[in-house]
């Protein structure tokens, strides 16, 4: 007997298989049994022709209504067209040219079928040309005479059930892989299941074998609901499975215990802050300071809402490690960004940051910037303090993972807003210390508990919710610019009345842009019947002779030379400038507390999280924040509802919970990264948050056991199947 292993040319034929792999990358048995209904359909149930959309590929159950013939009038030969219906009132033409009498016969009123093709318009009517179907009921086809009537005898089997529909290409129609499916199931037997006999039984799983066929030919909706369910079950106990035991293999390496002490920069730093700490950080302060003691490496998420003071917890980390002897570095994203944690920790640390120097503190350390764009003289200088140890903490963006910056005794890498880095890049700053150092990523885009669960499950994670006293609050609308013009003048009304009470503000575009452009240009409306995301280089002449005239205007984006970026964040934050007009460069780390309005023009081409990120840039103040949302997305549409969900709440977890909604999740185990298939198909991160956190329960039992899945060979070998080395690497590194 065949296994999930065999070649699919072994059981479907060589030019089957050879069209499943190039066109859906399907190569063996498991691949194609792996290879999920998308949908089922039941015959008689409508499958919704009216919110088909032009362009797309489909493929719908439908029943024949009419067939008509004429004549074609550009060329010789009849036209057939077919209406078919599927219940609801929708209807839809198909189209067949050329002498075809014998689909005439075939598609007679009445009989139901599948359908598959591109949706055209014609004169107003949705239509297929020429699509291939498959017709229920008497084992006729759809393709050439001969080409495997027998597709609607395997569908009729189960068609007064559920019919499944499959991710299928032009080449490879829905009932073509339905034909080879059942081919597969009734010449292959999976191996031994590889779940536990007791945990299926303590959890109330069918077996792997009676899933895998109960979800490709279900009976019911029942047997569709318990296959699933133990399929959903491998997916996330594979991946729970993979992070505890990384967790537990991590509690074995050895690690420089870096202990707090009561007497050193740590305690000097405490006694010179100029505020309190929140309990919120002294909390998050506790548990750090303890997993910096232990003799294995702290391996945490810092995870907190825009402004919640996880730069300040950092920086007290990284004193305690310079008070235990070692070095701290810590990876910002931007050049921008790394110079502003440059200047803030040295406003912070005082006297403390700068021993060495005529008013430094000879208890104190030296801090270090290590940027691309840093000049030869200053980046030898640079490198050499880092070398020699005199550096206790250095700041840096990618640069500090290039060959010839050295350490002279790493203890702690911080890595702020860890998503805009690629794996092997955080991974490469870790191998610059002798012993694996201890790790803090900070990120300030708040995860919905299951998604830290699933992601990070192999880190400790702290959460600050607290805003530090002295914030303000942020009240957020949406201006319609299409719907309401006047709205859009009183928006920037509203800027000016800002800065004429003396406070700055941020105008954020999508795009940088080319070149100055007419108000004409800008407003162009192109093929697709949208006109292009505004752009700074754009809109900021525009706003300079027109609503914002004689306001002091900066620009600021991605593509400006690193020094001219610094030099024009310098000026804005030292009050010489009002207005900020700047592309998502802005979006993290931006900290000018004069701040206190910010417009985002085409607000509905940012995600959620970016929103919130973007508007936790104002309000850092005393003064309170407002953040305009403009947009010409109209009311009730999907991109209205995010914005009008972003306006009514500043909770950035509810927003990352409706941002994973509204999104494709992706494939938490990185394959957009490595551009491979996933096989986790099933599983969803906010439905299946009792089913993970189950799986989680059973993956610390089973690994506290049993650490390297010894006992259970076969299940060893699923959790490799599905998540495989390079994605365990992946989530590891991460």
């Amino acid at each position: 007997m065949a296994d999930l292993e065999t070649p699919l040319r072994k059981l479907v034929g060589e030019k089957t298989a050879k069209a499943l792999a190039s066109h859906l990358d399907l190569h063996t048995a498991g691949d194609l049994l792996y290879h999920f209904p998308r949908r089922y359909d039941e015959r008689g149930e409508h499958t919704d022709i009216r919110s088909l959309e032009v362009g797309e590929q489909v493929t719908v159950l439908g029943q024949v209504q009419r067939t008509a013939v004429r004549p074609m009038r550009q060329r010789r030969g009849n036209l057939l067209e077919v209406t078919v219906g599927d219940g609801s009132g929708g209807v839809l033409t198909l189209t067949f040219f050329g002498n075809q009498a014998w689909r005439e016969r075939d598609l007679k009123p009445g009989r139901w079928g599948m359908f598959a093709g591109k949706v055209t318009e014609f004169r107003g009517k949705r239509q297929l040309n020429g699509p291939e179907y498959v017709l229920l009921g008497d084992g006729s086809d759809g393709g050439e005479p001969g080409s495997g009537g027998e597709a609607g005898e395997e569908i009729e089997e189960f068609a007064g059930a559920l019919i499944p529909v499959y991710p299928a290409a032009a080449a490879v129609p829905t009932w073509v892989i339905a034909r080879c499916v059942r081919v597969v199931l009734d010449t292959v037997t999976p191996a031994e299941d590889p779940l536990p006999a007791t945990l299926r039984a303590t959890r109330n799983l069918v077996g792997l074998a009676t899933a895998l066929r109960e979800i490709h030919r279900p009976a019911s909706k029942e047997e569709l609901y318990r296959a699933r369910h133990r399929l959903k079950w491998d997916e996330a106990f594979a991946l729970q499975l993979t992070l505890v035991q990384r967790k537990h293999r991590a509690s074995a390496w050895p690690a420089q215990p870096r202990p707090r002490r009561e007497d050193g920069l740590l305690t000097a730093f405490d006694g010179r802050l100029p505020y309190e700490l929140t309990a919120g950080q002294r909390a998050v302060g506790e548990e750090v300071a303890a997993d910096l003691g232990t003799a294995h490496p702290m391996h945490r998420l810092l995870q907190g809402e825009v402004g919640s003071g996880k730069t300040v917890c950092a920086l007290r980390a990284m004193l305690q490690v310079v008070d235990a002897g070692g070095q701290a570095a810590l990876l910002a994203p931007t050049e921008v960004l790394a110079a502003q944690h440059y200047r803030g920790m040295l406003d912070l640390l005082g006297p403390l940051g700068r021993r060495g120097e005529l008013d430094g503190d000879p208890e104190g350390t030296r801090l270090a910037l290590v940027t691309g764009s840093l000049g030869a003289a200053a980046r030898r200088r640079a490198l050499e303090t880092v070398a020699a140890g005199e550096a206790g903490i250095v700041v840096g963006t990618h640069a500090l993972l290039y060959e010839g910056v050295d350490f002279a005794d790493l203890g702690l890498v911080v890595v702020d807003e860890q998503h805009r880095f690629g794996v092997e890049q955080r991974d490469a700053l870790r191998a610059k210390a002798e012993q694996p150092p201890h790790v803090l990523v900070m990120t300030a885009t708040p995860i919905p508990r299951t998604v830290a669960m699933t992601v990070y499950g192999d880190l400790e994670i702290s959460t600050l919710s607290q805003l530090p006293r002295g914030r303000s609050p942020i009240a957020s609308h949406v201006v319609p610019a299409a719907e309401k013009p006047a709205y859009l003048d009183r928006a920037w009304r509203r800027l000016r009345e800002e800065v004429a009470a003396g406070h700055q503000a941020y105008v954020v575009c999508p795009r940088i842009g080319d070149q100055a452009a007419t108000a004409e240009e800008v407003g162009a409306i192109g093929e697709d019947g949208r006109r292009p995301p505004l752009a700074v280089a754009e809109v900021a002449p525009l706003l300079a002779e027109g609503p914002l005239h004689g306001l002091r205007i900066g620009v600021l984006h991605g593509r400006l030379p690193a020094d001219e970026k610094d030099s024009v964040m310098r000026t804005f934050a030292a009050g010489d400038l009002d207005v900020l007009v700047a592309t998502t460069v802005i979006e993290v780390g931006v900290d000018v507390p004069n701040a206190t309005v910010m417009i985002v023009l085409d607000a509905d081409r940012f995600g959620v999280s970016q929103l919130h990120q973007l508007r936790g840039r104002v309000g850092r103040g005393s003064a309170a924040g407002l953040c305009l949302l403009v947009t010409e997305a109209v009311e009730e549409s999907p991109a209205r509802e995010r914005l009008d969900a972003v306006a009514s709440t500043t909770d950035g977890f509810r927003l990352a919970e409706l941002d994973l909604e509204q999104r494709r999740e992706g494939d938490v185990l990185g394959a957009t990264q490595s551009g491979r298939r996933s096989h986790l198909r099933l599983l969803s991160l906010l439905k299946d948050s009792e089913l993970i956190r189950n799986a989680r329960v059973e993956a610390i039992a089973l690994v506290e056991e049993d650490p390297e899945l010894d006992r259970h060979p076969a299940l060893a070998a699923s959790v490799a199947a599905l998540v495989d080395e390079e994605r365990a690497e992946y989530l590891e590194k991460g």
